[in-house]
């Protein structure tokens, strides 16, 4: 099965943007002009979440998602503010082939099954916003502003249960830190799933993706600021991947 790499634009106010640890927010460019650079770079997927969406309690911006869908050939997720059935298949009519979840299914888990139910389960990424705090991986919710009682290796299986067909995990700790993926909860949920396990957060060079590869049994690693910035070109990514013997799309 090869490994895939996946960009992610985080959008806010319409603009592709980036922070660390999920605060301290920059502008990394126009997603639209991101997205088409990603195709032609060879990204497998993409990734777009509408990080505010939940926290200023909208939909999803709807317009922007079909222009990106419309100039994109590959596999598009999208997520942030969609509560509800209807939300999802607005969303899906606009062009994404996939529907990430985060808050919404925490607070209402019987969501997810909805969403599969009507698109199939590999329509449904179960997004897990997680820190390690106490020593131990909790959930965190509404952009990693609201902690929860949840432990992460339990969500995870409790939503590949209730019909998710991929979990995105990204480690709060790390996001942003470009000091590497979180590999220790990355193998705990990666081996407790049986669904494909995307990594997210601190990816900052091209060592820490054969890293979180060979180490743990995740089938995808997103990135976002080693992408917009142009430190890591997702060509020279693949092909040193390859020098690695980690199996990847040319």
């Amino acid at each position: 099965m090869k490994k895939r790499i996946i960009p992610c634009l985080d959008i806010k106010n319409g603009r592709t943007v980036k922070g660390i640890n999920f605060v301290d927010i920059q502008d990394a460019g126009d997603p639209l002009e991101l997205a088409k650079r990603y195709v032609d770079e060879g990204a497998d997927e993409l990734v777009f979440l509408d990080i505010t969406a939940t926290l200023e309690k909208r939909k999803t911006l709807t317009k922007l998602v079909t222009r990106i869908a419309s100039e994109i050939n590959i596999p598009f997720t999208v997520g942030g503010g969609i509560n509800t059935l209807e939300d999802a298949k607005k969303i899906i009519d606009s062009g994404a082939d996939k529907i990430s979840l985060n808050s919404a299914a925490i607070l209402r888990p019987e969501l997810i099954t909805e969403i599969a139910r009507e698109f199939g389960n590999q329509c449904v990424v179960l997004a897990v916003d997680t820190k390690f705090v106490n020593d131990e991986w909790k959930v965190f919710r509404s952009g990693g502003t609201v902690s929860t009682e949840l432990k992460t290796v339990d969500w995870a299986k409790k939503g590949a249960e209730l019909g998710a067909g991929e979990i995105l995990l990204t480690s709060m700790n790390n996001d942003g830190t470009k000091n590497g993926f979180a590999i220790d909860i990355s193998k705990a949920v990666s081996e407790a799933v049986t669904i494909p396990v995307i990594a997210s957060g601190g990816a900052g060079t091209m060592e820490h993706f054969a890293e979180v590869f060979n180490r743990t049994n995740v089938t995808a690693a997103l990135a976002a600021s080693v992408f917009h910035f142009g430190q890591i070109p997702i060509p020279q990514l693949k092909k040193y991947l390859q020098t690695q013997n980690i199996p990847v799309r040319i």
